[in-house]
């Protein structure tokens, strides 16, 4: 017998069924686990077979190999184990057959669901909910992020602590007194715990979000508008961000991380790009979204997809090559609704037309929208015409006279005015320019037409 399955067993022959406040991380070893996938279709649900599909590959991006999987039909969920009775059994064979370490549930699962099915098993159980946050806790690289997945974790583990069973007996209570009071369950001690963690952690995200909400202030009065990129997670939004940097950003080393996998993006990055014309915007990077997405994290990065809500223009970038993209749609326009951003204008921008055959890419249909490959460049410019007419409808021609001294007036306006025409008169020099109605109205003692 191997070293890796004495492991697996060891560790399923000793699984007692109980969280602390580390239960609720995977193990953290260079040991590929193995996981059945469960799934229970309820009512026949069209996006049913996408979501078994997505469940493997979140467990693929937290190093989680399935070596089988479980269907079942349902009208509605089994209140004692979210799957039927009967299954629970299959389930069962089906982890002593393939020596797994942990079932995979494709549903967040109530906190006695979880309880009785571990009970049952004898085996770790992980809920999609689980899946993400792990993702999520590996992805995190800024304080900010960091913050924000630990506070969401902590908060999925809330209501799921039960404690050790040898433990559950009353502590001592009362102060300078000897076994006076029947004192608190250890289980309410960790609640405790866990509460006093979560609120800590919510003022040091405050403290930050307070930071991120000068910053965006500073933006808003330089009026600089604020396009943010929306979208399912890997539809390839940092890819379009750092193409339109290759082409309107003069430094490389703004570049965004990006890489086909789930969830690459999970802290906001503003850039800004500067168009030939001299008109200035900022891009904004935002976490991607996915379906059954948890509250908690929906929640927890709220502060972060501030971006989002204060947004002038929102690039909702689809996965076009994804059979299931108008399910991904959907569920990116629910989301951008719960955080409270749905009425802010929306340009649907279809992705990876490279890889779609013409005749799929003749029926891709959207209010509003543009066809175009990040990775290519292919169809970009298409869409900075639309962010210009949309963005900068409001920008007016104006003719100004410039003193010849007055140097500074004359850069300011060569770097942030788009110069249409240039002559001088005696000791004056004339400009045609497009500008914002914001630098019209600095120019008004200069005017000399509209």
């Amino acid at each position: 017998m191997t070293e890796k399955t004495n492991y697996k067993k060891n560790k399923t022959n000793n699984y007692d069924g109980n969280f602390d406040l580390n239960d609720l991380f995977f193990e953290k070893n260079n040991v590929q686990e193995t996981a059945i996938a469960v799934g229970v279709n309820i009512n026949n649900r069209k996006e049913y077979e996408e979501s078994m599909t997505e469940l493997i590959n979140l467990a693929k991006a937290c190093n989680i190999k399935c070596v089988g999987r479980l269907d079942q039909n349902l009208k509605r969920p089994n209140a004692q184990y979210y799957v039927g009775s009967g299954k629970v059994d299959e389930i069962r064979m089906g982890i002593e057959a393939l020596e797994a370490d942990l079932v995979i549930i494709n549903h967040e699962l109530s906190p006695s669901q979880l309880r009785n099915l571990e009970k049952m098993l004898n085996i770790r159980v992980v809920d999609r909910t689980n899946l993400i946050l792990e993702i999520f806790e590996k992805r995190a690289k800024t304080r900010e992020a960091k913050l924000q997945v630990e506070a969401a974790h902590l908060q999925y583990l809330l209501p799921r602590l039960i404690g050790s069973y040898a433990s559950l007996g009353r502590q001592s209570g009362g102060v300078g007194t000897k076994n006076k009071g029947v004192g608190e369950k250890k289980l309410e001690l960790d609640r405790r715990k866990v509460e006093q963690k979560i609120h800590e952690l919510n003022r040091e995200i405050e403290t930050i979000s307070v930071e991120r909400t000068t910053q965006r202030k500073s933006r808003v009065e330089a009026q600089i508008p604020n396009i943010a990129l929306v979208g399912y997670t890997n539809a390839g939004k940092s890819t379009l961000m750092n193409a339109m940097l290759d082409l309107y950003s003069r430094t490389s080393n703004k570049k965004v991380f990006e890489k086909d996998m789930l969830f690459a993006t999970l802290e906001t990055s503003v850039r800004q790009i500067r168009l030939p014309d001299r008109k200035a915007f900022t891009l904004s990077d935002t976490v991607g979204f996915v379906s059954e997405l948890p509250h908690e994290l929906v929640k927890a990065f709220r502060a972060t997809l501030e971006e989002v809500k204060n947004a002038d223009l929102l690039l909702h970038v689809i996965d076009a090559s994804n059979e299931n993209y108008r399910n991904h749609m959907k569920v990116t326009e629910e989301t951008l609704k719960e955080i409270g951003a749905n009425d802010i204008p929306v340009v649907n921008v279809f992705n990876k037309i490279d890889l779609v055959k013409d005749s799929v890419l003749d029926s891709l249909s959207a209010e509003n929208a543009v066809k175009l490959s990040a990775k290519s460049f292919k169809g970009i410019e298409l869409l900075v015409d639309i962010i210009k007419e949309t963005v900068f409808k409001d920008y007016v021609k104006c003719v100004v006279k410039i003193p010849v001294e007055d140097g500074k007036l004359y850069s300011y306006l060569n770097e942030n005015t788009n110069i249409l025409d240039m002559k001088f008169v005696d000791e004056d020099t004339i400009l045609t320019i497009e500008c914002s109605p914001y630098d019209q109205l600095m120019l008004e003692k200069y005017l000399i037409s509209n």
